[in-house]
């Protein structure tokens, strides 16, 4: 058997870029990807943020699945607080139909953005305590019509797109197990709760017409290199990235520096935020995951990478698909760890 790994294309864009760049960008990786036996491709809403160029999601999934043949490719994910349920249910159920078995929606109940722009989505503060019904609601129009229900998503009734419960917390891995479905942590800008979270989510599981045992996905930043110290040079561009949002000057992704005083300030202050990240040359890279596994005994790995030079972006997760394919062929692991992997 084959690790699952997947792919969380947070389409950036960087200095002296533009958005038909990161998108070009985006359509490239992901034929990458399917050329290096990844298991799928997401891509996340967020809004009024210039260093990314998702926020109409089905409309680039779409995209990018027509210059795609065969892998997966999904949202991870939809912020359904932000949307009619129906209106999601017909958008994903229009992809399911261009392209049937390769679309999967996630969801969400974050704004995706900041207190300003939810206004302008018109979305308000209570918007997220209707999660779970929107969730119900949404699950039902890719049912079967039996005509028990005056509303139907048209395309979308019948196809039963999977749907995956997304979150950073403990409240959307409650809600995966209490519903049956596949849950997908976001470790790699909240990675607190992550133990925990799969816990709960394994332990509270109930079987249901979408799986009849739980399926954890974990996220985490996974930056691979020729070595060491190049790949820790092309992280700086998520630390820079970080450092600016943390001092509330959002922009676009900055090109990798040498080290700084201030950029060393940064890691310090976000070393636990991105204590799972793994970054680094093949045997790093290598050594990080099977750790990663280890601890958290995770279904499938989704890796990301905001790196700033598109053809660097490209290498990581060649370099990522390498030491997969090492790993699943390799005796020389523990066997816990080969437990883990399904080798």
């Amino acid at each position: 058997m084959r690790l699952p790994i997947s792919v969380l294309d947070l389409a950036p864009i960087g200095r002296g870029q533009t958005p038909t760049d990161s998108i070009a960008a985006s359509v490239a990786l992901a034929q990458a990807a399917e050329q290096h036996g990844y298991r799928r491709v997401w891509y996340a809403e967020h809004h009024n943020m210039p260093s990314i160029a998702s926020s109409a999601t089905a409309v680039l999934i779409a995209h990018v699945a027509a210059h795609t043949r065969s892998i997966r490719l999904g949202s991870g994910g939809i912020m359904l607080p932000n949307h009619s349920p129906l209106v999601i249910a017909e958008q994903f159920g229009t992809l399911a139909t261009l392209h049937p078995g390769r679309i999967d929606l996630g969801l969400g109940r974050a704004p995706g953005t900041d207190p300003a722009t939810m206004r302008a989505l018109r979305r308000n503060h209570v918007s997220a305590e209707a999660f779970p019904r929107d969730v119900l609601e949404l699950l039902r129009y890719f049912e079967p019509d039996d005509g028990e229900f005056a509303i139907r998503a048209v395309p979308g009734a019948g196809l039963r797109v999977p749907v995956w419960l997304l979150g950073s917390s403990l409240f959307s891995a409650q809600l995966a197990a209490k519903l049956g479905l596949p849950f997908a942590f976001a470790a790699h800008f909240a990675p607190d709760l992550l133990l925990e979270a799969l816990d709960v989510y394994r332990s509270r599981f109930e079987p249901s017409a979408f799986r009849a045992e739980p399926h954890a996905m974990v996220c985490t930043n996974v930056y691979a290199a020729e070595s060491d110290a190049e790949a820790e040079r092309l992280f700086t561009s998520l630390e820079q990235a970080f450092l600016a949002l943390r001092s509330g000057r959002p922009g676009l992704l900055p090109p990798p520096i040498d080290r700084s005083r201030e950029l060393d300030l940064a890691r310090e202050a976000s070393a636990q935020l991105f204590r799972y990240s793994i970054v680094g040359g093949r045997e790093t890279v290598r050594r990080g995951i099977v750790d990663f596994l280890r601890l958290t005994a995770a279904d499938e790995l989704m890796a990301t990478a905001m790196i700033f030079d598109h053809a660097a972006r490209l290498r990581s997760f060649e370099i990522l698909a390498e030491v997969r394919d090492s790993l699943v062929k390799s005796d020389e692991s523990p066997p816990d760890a080969v437990q883990i992997l399904g080798v």
